[in-house]
C-alpha cells in the first residue's frame, strides 16, 4: 500500500512518547543535583519519584474517560501543555521558602496528572486507526519511543547540568512538550475517516477488521463490566511486574551507577543509555513478535503466552545481573533484563485495544493505573531495600514480583470483546 497516513502518524506519537520519556528522566538524572540544592535525602527524593507516579495513576482511569469523549487529538494536545508548564513549575520552587519539599512534591503530582492522558490516547488511537493484526507493530513504535526517551535523557541531562545547572532541564522538557503540541494538533485526527490524507484503500484496509468500527467518540462506558472482566483485570496484574521493574530503571539506574557503583556522572551517563537502548530495540522487536505469533499461532499464544514468557526472562536477568562483580559487564546484564521487560510492551496495550475496543482509553487506563501504583511503590522501596540491604535486594524483590505476575498472563484471554455491535458510538 502506497499510502500509510496511519504509520506516519504513530511515528509522531513515537517522538511523543521519547519526549514525554525525556520529561519523567531529567528528574532522576538531575536528582542529586535537585537533592543537594533542597538538602533532602535519597528517601525523601523518592518521595517526590513517587508522587509523579502516584499523581500519574489516579488520573488514568479518568484519562480514560476523558479521551473517549475528546478524542485522543484534543486531549494529548492539552495533555502537552498542561506537563510541559508543570515541568517549569518544577525548577520555579524556591530552595529556600519553608516546606519546599512538600512543594516539589505537590508540583510533581499534579504533573502526574497531566502526563496521564499520554498512553491512553496514544492507545485509543491505534485502536481506531491500526487492525487487530498491527496493534504489536504500532504498540511497539509507542513504547519504542520510551526508551528513545529514556537513553537520550542521560547524555543530554547531563550535558545540561554540566553546562548550564539542573534547573534548565525543566525548561528544556517544557520546550520540546510544547513543539509536540502544536506538531500533534496539526496533523493528527481522531479516526482516519476523518484525515484529509488518508485514502480509500487505506481507510478500507483499516475498516477491513470487525474490531475497527469507531466513526466517532464513545457512548456510556459499561463501567461493571470493565470492572469485572477477568481479562482486564489479570493483564492490569500482570503489568504491575511490568511496571515494578521497568522503574527502577526509569528512576533510580542512574543514581544505582553513580552511588551504588562509584561513577562519575560522565560515566553514569554512558553506561546508563545502554539499557534504554535495549528497551528501544526490543520493544520495536516484540511488538512484531507479538504479531507474527498472532498471525501464525493465535492471540492466546501471540499476547498471553508471549507476554509472560518475557516477563519469566526478565526475572532470569535482573538475578543474574544483580550478583555481576564487573560493572561493564553488571550493566550489560541489567539492560538485558530492561530488554526482556520491553519485549514484551506490546502485549498489554494491544490486548486492551482489542478486548477494549471504542473503550479502549478506559481499559489502558484501567490497566496503567495498577502499573504506575507499582511504579510509585518502586521509587520509594529501592532506596530504601538499598539502604537497607544493598542494592542486590533492590533487584532481587523485582525479580520476585516479576516472577508472581508472570501468571496473571495464563488467565488473559484477548479474544474476548467487551463491546458489542449494537453498542452505542457517538459520531464526531
Amino acid at each position: 500500500m502506497k499510502y500509510r497516513v496511519r504509520y506516519l502518524l504513530i511515528m509522531l506519537i513515537f517522538v511523543v512518547s521519547a519526549v514525554v520519556y525525556i520529561d519523567r528522566s531529567n528528574i532522576s538524572i538531575a536528582g542529586a543535583y535537585l537533592a543537594a540544592d533542597y538538602h533532602i535525602s535519597n528517601i525523601e527524593l523518592g518521595w517526590v519519584f513517587s508522587a509523579f507516579l502516584l499523581g500519574y495513576a489516579a488520573f488514568q482511569i479518568p484519562a480514560g474517560w476523558v479521551v473517549g469523549k475528546l478524542g485522543p487529538r484534543k486531549t494529548l494536545t492539552w495533555g502537552l501543555i498542561w506537563w510541559s508548564t508543570l515541568s517549569v513549575c518544577t525548577a520555579l520552587v524556591p530552595s529556600n521558602m519553608d516546606h519546599a519539599l512538600w512543594a516539589l512534591i505537590a508540583t510533581r503530582f499534579v504533573l502526574g496528572l497531566g502526563e496521564a492522558v499520554a498512553y491512553p490516547s496514544a492507545n485509543q488511537f491505534i485502536a481506531a486507526w491500526f487492525p487487530s493484526h498491527e496493534r504489536g507493530k504500532a504498540n511497539g513504535w509507542v513504547f519504542g519511543g520510551v526508551g528513545l526517551g529514556s537513553g537520550l535523557a542521560p547524555p543530554l541531562v547531563a550535558a545540561i547540568v554540566y553546562n548550564y545547572g539542573w534547573h534548565e532541564v525543566f525548561y528544556f522538557s517544557a520546550g520540546l512538550g510544547l513543539v509536540m503540541a502544536f506538531a500533534w494538533y496539526k496533523l493528527a485526527r481522531d479516526t482516519p475517516a476523518q484525515h484529509p490524507s488518508v485514502t480509500p484503500q487505506e481507510l478500507a484496509h483499516i475498516q477491513a477488521d470487525p474490531s475497527v468500527k469507531m466513526k466517532g467518540h464513545a457512548g456510556p462506558v459499561p463501567w461493571l463490566r470493565i470492572f469485572t472482566s477477568r481479562d482486564v483485570l489479570s493483564c492490569a496484574f500482570a503489568y504491575i511486574g511490568f511496571c515494578y521493574v521497568a522503574f527502577i530503571f526509569h528512576t533510580w539506574f542512574f543514581i544505582y551507577l553513580k552511588e551504588g557503583r562509584g561513577l562519575d556522572l560522565k560515566s553514569s551517563a554512558l553506561l546508563a543509555m545502554i539499557p534504554f537502548i535495549a528497551m528501544t530495540a526490543c520493544s520495536l522487536l516484540g511488538g512484531v513478535i507479538s504479531d507474527w505469533l498472532v498471525k501464525h499461532k493465535g492471540q492466546y499464544v501471540g499476547r498471553s503466552l508471549y507476554g509472560a514468557a518475557t516477563l519469566m526472562a526478565t526475572a532470569v536477568f535482573l538475578v543474574v545481573g544483580s550478583q555481576v562483580q564487573n560493572t561493564t559487564l553488571a550493566v550489560l546484564v541489567l539492560a538485558g533484563g530492561a530488554g526482556m521487560v520491553y519485549l514484551g510492551q506490546a502485549c498489554y496495550w494491544a490486548v486492551a485495544a482489542d478486548v477494549g475496543g471504542p473503550f479502549t482509553g478506559v481499559v489502558s487506563g484501567l490497566i496503567n493505573m495498577g502499573g504506575q501504583i507499582a511504579g510509585a511503590v518502586t521509587a520509594s522501596a529501592t532506596p530504601w531495600f538499598a539502604a537497607e540491604y544493598g542494592w542486590p535486594v533492590a533487584f532481587y524483590v523485582a525479580a520476585a514480583i516479576t516472577f508472581v505476575c508472570v501468571f496473571a498472563w495464563f488467565f488473559v484471554n484477548p479474544n474476548r470483546r467487551l463491546h458489542t455491535e449494537d453498542m452505542e458510538v457517538v459520531t464526531a
